[in-house]
């Protein structure tokens, strides 16, 4: 039957209704152990395949996934079956198809691809170039056989989901995708990544559609996509829940979501804006046509579904998986971070609104300055939560020591943790006296060496400042500060030999707008230590936008000297300082070349061109 291409009937605008669970529904049908080989079945029980494709058309599906999820090297070796991978692949593909035909329904037939089911390194066995070797077989299988799309699901470990995507598009750069991740308690991912981080990585990816499936019923899908939507809100999203959680009564896995609830599921994903629906585990054909009836009938009001929160009360002793930063300063990638201020008002969406461009643009991070100028803000906290969640890019939190007593300091480390703020710049922070509120208290109990001690050395150990238990350790990723064009360049390697003593990963630099004082600062560093520094410096960098702001930082801002020969250029420029500002910058990073390991981007609010900066730097690849 002549039909659109998949990716113009998305165009349209129409919902896709998908179809639900093949593995419940084979279970059902053959009998078979839930921890049968169900791919297998399409060799070994070919009718019975065929029928639930076509039991799920006749309840009006029109994207039908193969019988393939498992159909991996891995998975088909612990059931003997690795040998007929490619046929069983193939069959899956024929078998859909052939229920299509026999139906004369206009359907499409998806290539379903699940995880390995196998460590991945680096925390597996498998090396990453034999996961891309496995996911190589099975999708050349699919590809093949003529699947109008690849359908990636219940992935849980969504770097291994992207990893898959990357697969593919290497070898079918057009072919569509639906990317589904998996999510579990308080909507995270196996590894700890909210929805919003995971969708925007995969939009970064370039798949069609980014999407949700199985880990929890529909409330929880829900709103996954909703956290899903807000972070990436012209993408194109897919929801397909399971039917509750299961329950084993008298021997058999049931169900509880009736298809009545998946009706009222299926017009609030569509009214959160999902162009793909249907269903995963338990879900079944009566599931699949009470939705087609709810996408038929005219629209009508909605009303949310109500999520009830689950709680594990036996804690994970297993240890965090290490943040972004974290593992971007592992690898030695060059990255790039740019502050924002939190607002004087309740207001956040004009910032949230310059973090999607920034984002966009290419930035690996945010960085949330705490009460800057000590001018009253927002709690930085909040926002940078609000960041993450909502926006989906990952966040240094400025934590200041002026202020906060140990006692203070010691809760808050633990509220930032709670909220998922595991990158941490310690830094003194700015005196009470030049700020809004001048005789507000300026004492602090401990030094920012010390703090960096107290979370690398006690805190990410399981304990607190007097050697008490806080329970499973903290994993936070620690910043420190540091002025590589300071005067006295022997007292600064003072202080930072003690911030690296106390356990430092990265330091943000002072700006720097002579590149000549970063060699003399690394020279003198290994004159007087013995050896290269090896901590990971993000150097920042300041587009200037005038004359002015120039000679106010070079002559009120300690720590910041702008020499002369840019003062003249700016001048020169007039109006168009900024433009001469932002080639400044460019310059700048290119001589810093291989002398730090990422740009810090401070742009006084200017976010649109720190957008550009950002831009200058992903054009000239990993490390400017």
């Amino acid at each position: 039957m002549s039909q659109l291409s998949f990716r113009k009937r998305l165009q349209t605008g129409a919902p896709v209704l998908a179809d639900g669970a093949m593995g419940t529904m084979l279970h059902a049908y053959a009998h078979t152990r839930a921890d049968a080989c169900f791919d297998a079945m399409n060799l070994d029980a070919p009718d019975v395949v065929r029928s639930i494709h076509q039991a799920y058309l006749e309840a009006g599906a029109e994207l039908i996934a193969t019988n393939t999820f498992g159909a991996n090297q891995f998975k088909l070796a612990s059931a003997g079956r690795a040998d007929k991978l490619a046929q069983i692949n193939r069959a899956g593909a024929q078998l859909a198809r052939d229920a299509i035909a026999q139906s004369g329904a206009a359907a499409y037939v998806a290539g379903s691809v699940g995880p390995l089911g196998v460590g991945i390194a680096p925390f597996g066995a498998v090396s990453q170039a034999e996961a891309r070797e496995a996911y190589a077989l099975q999708l050349a299988a699919l590809l093949e056989a003529g699947v109008d799309l690849i359908q990636f699901e219940t992935f849980r470990e969504h770097k291994e989901l992207l990893l898959a995507v990357a697969v593919l598009r290497d070898m079918s750069p057009t072919l569509p995708i639906i990317a589904q991740a998996t999510f579990y308690h308080e909507n995270l991912s196996y590894a700890g990544y909210p929805p919003a981080r995971v969708a925007n990585d995969l939009g970064r990816a370039g798949v069609d559609i980014i999407g949700v499936n199985c880990g929890s019923g529909p409330a929880g899908i829900t709103e996954a996509l909703r956290q899903m939507r807000f972070a990436m809100p012209d993408a194109v999203f897919s929801c397909m829940p399971n039917a509750g959680f299961p329950e084993v009564v008298g021997g058999r896995i049931l169900y509880p979501a009736s298809a009545d609830y998946f009706a009222e599921f299926a017009a609030s994903a569509v009214g959160l804006g999902a162009l793909v629906v249907g269903g995963c585990c338990g879900t079944l054909p009566e599931h699949i046509a009470a939705m087609r009836a709810v996408l038929d009938a005219p629209p009508r009001a909605t009303t949310a579904l109500h999520i009830v929160e689950v709680v594990d009360e036996a804690e994970s002793q297993e240890p965090e998986a290490p943040t972004e930063l974290a593992e971007r300063l592992a690898a030695g990638l060059f990255t790039t971070t740019i502050e924002m201020a939190p607002p004087r008002s309740y207001r956040t969406e004009p910032l949230l609104q310059a973090a999607r461009r920034l984002r966009a643009a290419g930035a690996d991070l945010i960085n949330v300055a705490d009460t800057p100028a000590a001018r009253m803000k927002m709690s930085a906290w909040a926002v940078a939560h609000l960041l993450q969640t909502q926006i989906g890019i990952e966040t240094v939190l400025h934590f200041p020591t002026r202020g906060r007593n140990m006692l203070r300091v010691q809760g808050d480390l633990l509220a930032s943790h709670a909220l998922g703020l595991r990158n941490l710049f310690v830094v003194l922070g700015d005196p009470t006296r030049i700020g809004d509120f001048p005789d507000a208290s300026d004492l602090n109990d401990i030094a920012p060496s010390r703090l960096i001690q107290v979370i690398k050395q006690g805190m990410n150990h399981g304990m607190d400042m007097a050697g008490n238990s806080i329970g499973k350790p903290s994993s936070f990723t620690v910043g420190c500060a540091l002025n590589m064009g300071a005067d006295d360049i022997d007292r600064e390697i003072r202080i930072l030999r003690k911030k690296l003593q106390a356990g430092a990963d990265f330091a943000l630099g002072q700006a720097v707008f002579d590149p000549q004082r970063i060699h003399r600062f690394r020279q003198r560093y290994i004159e007087l230590c013995g050896e290269p520094l090896a901590l990971p410096v993000l150097m920042a960098v300041m587009p200037l936008r005038s004359l002015r702001q120039a000679r106010y930082l070079h002559n009120e801002v300690p720590g910041i000297s702008i020499p002369t020969d840019i003062m003249t250029r700016l001048a020169a420029a007039g109006e168009a300082a900024p433009r001469a500002g932002l080639q400044i910058v460019q310059e700048l990073l290119a001589a810093m070349a291989g002398l730090v390991q990422g740009a810090y981007i401070i742009p006084s609010g200017d976010y649109d061109l720190a957008a550009e900066v950002v831009a200058h730097i992903r054009e000239r690849g990993d490390t400017p």
